[in-house]
């Protein structure tokens, strides 16, 4: 099995075609497809904050649903868009203002088609992948290694924020334990969601979020070489403010 693993995009498109390109992917086809049939995957958030939010769930959707060419697993921004989707009240904000006033700017053909499509593409992902007789786990923020294998709804809300305590930063963000440095487990565990200035391994753990759309990079991790590929942000002011080091 060989992946291109792909951090949050957060509607970071021009990134993602050019780190997909660096990485030897040709869109011929209109996405991306590789010569040697490697696949990609994205470790969640593809929407929210960054400019083209709704491109990138197409180009998601076509791989992951329509090609089944690709893995993808949802983040918290994922499942705050699905929830959206489906006319829960949630509130409009934390970037979901983006995505939305990009979806209320199409027309309502256009509306029904990506709605129709993120829905799909949100019901058919498992909450994580564990892939390579599970030698491999993509989860949107971690996964503890006594969760592998389940799907509580602890699972699901440590999956999709992380190892939260109950309490807010500053910022409002929730405060989250640091679970990889007490990982000891053997499969290597592929995330994001914490946006970090360059890609941070412990214990076979590696958050490859590194803040594209607060104008970082987007990174992506090649396995099973476990080589590290990125591409400079052009779209996107850098706020340095928004790394935070658990």
């Amino acid at each position: 099995m060989k992946l291109d693993i792909i951090g949050d995009i957060h509607g970071c498109y021009l990134e993602f075609y050019n780190l997909t390109t660096e990485l030897g992917y040709n869109w011929k086809e209109g996405y991306p497809v590789h010569p040697e049939g490697r696949k990609l995957a994205f470790v969640g958030d593809l929407t929210d904050r960054g400019p083209e939010s709704l491109k990138v769930i197409e180009i998601v959707w076509t791989l992951a649903v329509k090609e089944s060419a690709a893995y993808y697993v949802p983040g918290n921004h994922c499942n705050k868009l699905y929830r959206y989707f489906l006319g829960n009240k949630v509130q409009i904000t934390h970037g979901l203002e983006t995505t939305v006033a990009e979806y209320e700017a199409k027309s309502l053909p256009e509306q029904k088609s990506i709605k129709t499509k993120f829905i799909e593409l949100y019901e058919r992902a498992p909450l994580y992948q564990a892939l390579d007789e599970k030698k491999l786990v993509i989860a949107h923020a971690g996964i503890r290694e006594d969760y592998i294998g389940r799907n509580s709804s602890k699972v699901k809300t440590f999956v999709l924020y992380g190892d939260i305590t109950g309490e807010k930063n500053p910022d409002g963000t929730p405060v989250r334990r640091d679970w990889a440095k007490s990982y000891k487990g053997k499969a290597i565990i592929v995330y994001g969601h914490t946006p970090v200035k360059e890609v941070r391994v412990t214990n076979q753990t590696y958050n490859i979020d590194t803040g594209a759309v607060f104008g970082n990079k987007l990174t992506a991790l090649r396995y099973p070489e476990l080589s590290i590929v990125s591409v400079p942000v052009h779209s996107m002011p850098y706020v340095p403010e928004k790394f935070r080091e658990l």
